[in-house]
């Protein structure tokens, strides 16, 4: 999408912005330094108050909430790790910026590639659902951070149920048209992965025979893995 310049913005939004700027300025001066609080993440307002506040401009808001959203680790001159933010604040804003600008992608970038990856499993669990309910609202251009969700619950989390569940929800919703081979076929590999080679046997096989296998460098390389699963099956040590 083409960006718009800064002088295509309302006068009005502008000049709103740059006083709220300076109101926060003007409190920060006034208080000491202090240690940094996840609390201080505030709950974002209504989806009606926000597209009020815009004056008609909600993509540029949106941008702009973004920019705040990731400064809420930074606070009082001293960093705040992503793990001790509220996740429940988080995954609001995140919300109230995507019903602003439902194309734009940085927010489940940030949730898939920042707020996913804390050292904390159930907080990286939630961002992890909450990526997956935003890829149903639009699959064929959200695949991606689905596909990134679907590979930090198998290599951050070691959590492989998770991971083939996250695989499924792609590959059932997905356009083929719209997403790679590699994305769409995940399901398989995870199950192979979770040793469960009769079930990833009966997955790759099935798109094999599904005809829907346009690339046929692609229909080579799922037949060539088949056949390595069958040799494991067999008790064979497959070549690569």
């Amino acid at each position: 999408m083409r960006e718009r310049p800064v002088s295509a913005v309302p006068r009005m939004v502008l000049a709103t912005l740059a006083a709220a700027l300076a109101g926060q300025i003007a409190i920060r001066a006034s208080h000491p330094a202090r240690a940094p609080h996840a609390e201080e993440l505030a709950s974002p307002p209504a989806a009606a108050v926000l597209r009020l506040a815009s004056f008609g401009e909600p993509i540029a808001l949106a941008k702009l909430l973004m920019l705040n959203l990731q400064a809420a680790d930074y606070r009082a001159g001293d960093p705040l790790p992503y793990r001790d933010l509220d996740y429940g604040r988080v995954e609001a804003w995140l919300d109230r910026i995507l019903e602003l600008d439902p194309a734009g992608q940085y927010p489940l970038l940030a949730a898939s590639r920042i707020y996913a990856e804390v050292p904390d499993p159930a907080k990286s669990r939630r961002m992890l659902e909450f990526v997956r309910r935003q890829f149903l609202a639009d699959p064929d251009r959200r695949w991606p951070w689905l596909a990134h969700a679907t590979i930090v619950a198998k290599h951050r989390l070691h959590d492989l149920p998770l991971a083939l569940s996250l695989a499924e929800t792609l590959e059932r919703n997905v356009d083929p048209r719209s997403a790679p081979a590699w994305a769409r076929h995940m399901r398989a590999f995870v199950l192979e992965d979770m040793n469960e080679l009769e079930a990833a046997r009966a997955v790759i096989g099935g798109y094999i025979d599904s005809g829907r296998l346009q690339d046929a460098q692609e229909r080579r390389l799922l037949e060539r893995h088949l056949q390595e699963i069958e040799a494991r099956l067999a008790g064979g040590r497959p070549t690569r």
